[in-house]
């Protein structure tokens, strides 16, 4: 009988930087881990290859897959790698060499406690107190960002996406300020009222102011909504009246004006007739000041002639009774056919007998009773 040995060969087995030698008469990587038992996937590096041929001397270096928990701009994933520290896994990863990483470059994977955040850069728009702000970032989330970013929130602020959320390339983020329970105080005028009352002592138609109105105060204290610099709500919390108002008093004149009674005729004695009577001065110039021309501008606007139908007739606005009883039949039968100067004269004889009270209300404005 024949026996054919194959040359034993010593390889060295390097399994995770443990190394230790073995004999074998096997060809291949992959059969001298086999009858190492020393079990590989597909995750492990394994130099050389397992396909290849072994040869006496040769070292065999296995370095298992560890199996890290990564969060990549908050996806999470296992990954398996071969790599030594976390600048290996980053570069595996193929993120971005600027990204965050929640652990320095140089740690070791073996002893990692937990698992890798990185946060890749990302560009994004913050709208805030009316202004947008374009942002490149590697911060995780809306939180990081605002904090980043200097923006700090009111109690009632407003966020458009949760404070948790993750961040994404191209991501708009509005604040709005929100300002509410602001109290407002209005201060108001409490308008006065008005009470008319009888005066025998003032002609009838006028008035007079006895006690003058003053408005009072009221304060009110509203709760106010604003959002982003707009108020949009206010509701009324409480009102008080501060000062009272003073009602004012007004006297409204009843005294009747006094009509002049016409002269009786002489016995037996006739009205003179028209052509007897003195004709008009000429001209009629009317006067253009003093007392009578500031009455007649009162009580005509000054027009010495006006006869509008209403039964009084004249500058100073003679009844037909008083004309006629103080004489004025002497010189026209109405006051409007004479001149200024007759109609002053016959308003003498009045004012004579009876004052200014001829003339009540005109006689008031000017100040004459």
């Amino acid at each position: 009988m024949v026996a054919f040995v194959g040359a034993s060969k010593s390889v060295v087995l390097v399994v995770d930087g443990e190394s230790r030698t073995v004999q074998t008469f096997d060809g291949t990587v992959a059969d001298v881990l086999e009858k190492a038992d020393v079990s590989v996937t597909s995750a492990d590096r394994v130099t050389p290859e397992p396909a290849a041929a072994v040869e006496d001397g040769t070292t065999i270096d296995v370095q298992r897959a560890l199996a890290v928990d990564v969060m990549v701009d908050g996806k999470g994933t296992t990954v398996h790698t071969t790599g030594e520290t976390v600048e290996d896994l980053v570069e595996e990863l193929r993120v971005s060499t600027a990204s965050a990483v929640s652990a320095p470059l140089d740690t070791s994977l073996e002893g990692l406690d937990g698992s890798i955040f990185i946060s890749t850069p990302k560009t994004v728009f913050v709208t805030v107190d009316g202004k947008t702000h374009e942002r490149s970032t590697t911060a995780g989330t809306v939180r990081d960002l605002l904090k980043e970013s200097g923006v700090k929130l009111g109690t009632a602020d407003q966020v458009s996406a949760p404070r948790s959320a993750a961040l994404v390339d191209g991501m708009g983020l509005k604040v709005t300020r929100v300002a509410a329970g602001v109290e407002e105080t209005v201060t108001e005028p409490v308008p006065f009222s008005s009470t008319e009352v009888p005066d025998a002592n003032l002609p009838e138609g006028e008035t007079k102011v006895t006690t003058a109105g003053v408005n009072g105060e009221r304060s009110r204290v509203f709760s106010v909504t604003v959002v982003d610099g707009k108020e949009i709500s206010r509701t009324l919390v409480k009102e008080s009246v501060v000062r009272e108002p003073v009602a004012e008093t007004v006297a409204k004149g009843t005294r009747k004006p006094v009509e002049a009674k016409p002269a009786a005729p002489a016995a037996g004695a006739a009205a003179p007739p028209a052509a007897a009577r003195p004709a008009p001065a000429a001209g009629g110039a009317a006067p253009a000041s003093g007392t009578w021309a500031a009455l007649a501008q009162c009580e005509s606007g000054g027009n010495w002639h006006i006869n509008n139908g209403n039964g009084y007739y004249g500058g100073l606005q003679f009844s037909s009774g008083s004309w006629l009883g103080a004489g004025g039949g002497a010189y026209a039968p109405v006051a409007s056919e004479a001149t200024p100067e007759q109609q002053i004269a016959v308003a003498e004889k009045l004012r004579a007998n009876g004052g200014w009270g001829h003339w009540p209300s005109c006689a008031a404005k000017l100040g004459l009773l």
